[in-house]
């Protein structure tokens, strides 16, 4: 839950950069393919089955069955209006057209499905393909720069104040609107059933987001640099990069290997460079994304694999 918390906030402060109107075009797009398919969601799978959604959408699912499902778009809008203007006066600026983009947007669908025949099947099924859906479409939204739920707001302003990771407070907020929904209707079945699908659809943001490939960043420290180098180039066909740093303890100065590698390749690359080095030390890191303004051209594939050379 940290962990995709702190990823959303690193899409969220990626907005401070001027984009060119061809950047800007291609992302509006997508926030508006995520709207649709968030929306078709929570019409379609979740609301007709009164299942809810976390955060402000699931208190705008809330409000709309006490008060009328054609509500269900105003409530959005209105409930994000607080969050739009605390982005405007502790983010920035620019996130607030993105983010005031993405929740019309999603409210626009919202209210275009409304009605629109629903899906009634297993609970599992609902479960399953309608928090994936919506995970879909909000971490569309998320990777191209908006936002349609403002607790994630809060939890970045928070996080400045007083030290709670994004991932608390997000989290905390959302037992509330569950067990919130459980009291208010008396069922708890339901409010057990949201939380699963909430699982479901945070689960497919950290997906859509971060991407099928996993990579890490390898770190090698060892006195056999050239062999070593020449045996990931070669036999395993990877770009490296050598820094220069010093032994604190001995203030010898060394040469430091960084490699990025897919998790698939990462027991070979390990066992090439032991067996090269039996006393090399490596230290791995998850890396989320890679992103470079160099032309694509000279991204070169060896191997099946990407480097950049």
């Amino acid at each position: 839950m940290h962990d995709g918390a702190k990823k959303i906030l690193g899409k969220i402060m990626q907005l401070s950069k001027p984009r060119s109107l061809k950047q800007a075009i291609y992302s509006y797009f997508w926030i508006l393919v995520g709207a649709l398919l968030a929306a078709v969601s929570i019409q379609v799978f979740l609301y007709p089955n009164q299942l809810i959604d976390g955060g402000v959408i699931g208190i705008s699912l809330i409000l709309a069955r006490i008060f009328g499902d054609q509500f269900l778009s105003i409530f959005m809008i209105v409930l994000n209006l607080p969050f739009i203007y605390l982005s405007y006066k502790h983010i920035r600026k620019t996130f607030v057209i993105q983010m005031g983009i993405a929740v019309l947007f999603f409210a626009f669908f919202l209210w275009l499905f409304e009605g629109y025949k629903p899906f009634l099947g297993e609970p599992l099924e609902i479960i399953v393909f309608g928090g994936a859906l919506l995970g879909l479409g909000v971490g569309l939204i998320i990777r191209n720069g908006g936002c349609t739920d403002g607790t994630e707001i809060l939890g970045i302003i928070i996080n400045r104040r007083f030290g709670f990771t994004v991932g608390q407070v997000v989290l905390f907020i959302n037992f509330f609107v569950f067990a919130a929904y459980g009291a208010i209707f008396v069922d708890w079945h339901i409010a057990l059933k949201s939380l699963m699908t909430y699982f479901v659809a945070f689960k497919m943001i950290d997906l859509v987001i971060v991407g099928f490939d996993e990579l890490k960043s390898v770190t090698i420290i060892t006195q056999k640099t050239k062999q070593v180098t020449k045996a990931v180039t070669e036999e395993m066909g990877l770009g490296l990069t050598v820094m220069y740093g010093r032994g604190g303890y001995s203030g010898d100065d060394r040469e430091i290997l960084m490699v990025i590698v897919e998790r698939l390749d990462l027991s070979e690359l390990k066992e090439l460079v032991l067996h090269v080095d039996p006393e090399a030390f490596l230290a791995i890191q998850d890396l989320h994304e890679i992103v470079t303004g160099r032309n694509p051209k000279k991204v070169k594939k060896r191997k099946g694999r990407a480097s950049i050379s």
